[in-house]
């Protein structure tokens, strides 16, 4: 939800014209990457998140992790907007700047959390929130 939310604000702050080159180049990152480039791209993820105070205590990644799955996204990245999707990038980056390439990139966020959520282990543990709310609060919602 928070991703969508995220992507259609973004989305709003371009120029109405490099919209639809940011959409080409979303296409393009999403088609032309992996499961393994959307894996190695949640690893990248989390290990930055890993990285604020709030986080630390629940996960430990070492710095050769860190610095390993930071190489791995560097060469994910320069290989999508340079090689596989260059066309499209320039395009973006030419109508709407570095934030046209951002939202270019949403997609593959959203992409690397799919990839993740259907494995049977993270839905499982996604699973433990439902145990926990409180259904007679949300039930006034569409009330």
């Amino acid at each position: 939800m928070k991703s969508v939310l995220l992507a259609a604000l973004l989305a709003t702050a371009l120029p109405a014209f490099a919209q639809a080159e940011a959409q080409a180049l979303s296409a393009c990152v999403g088609a032309k990457s992996t499961g393994q480039d959307r894996k190695d791209l949640a690893k990248w993820l989390f290990t930055a998140m890993a990285a604020h105070p709030d986080m630390k205590p629940l996960s430990t990644v070492s710095d050769p992790v860190a610095e390993a799955s930071s190489k791995t996204a560097g060469e994910l990245f320069t290989r999508l907007l340079s090689d596989a999707c260059a066309t499209e990038a320039k395009a973006a980056l030419k109508a709407g700047g570095p934030m046209a390439i951002q939202v270019g990139f949403q997609t593959l966020g959203q992409l690397a959390m799919q990839e993740l959520m259907t494995d049977k282990d993270v839905a499982a543990s996604m699973g433990r929130l439902d145990k926990y709310l409180d259904r007679q609060k949300l039930a006034t919602l569409g009330q």
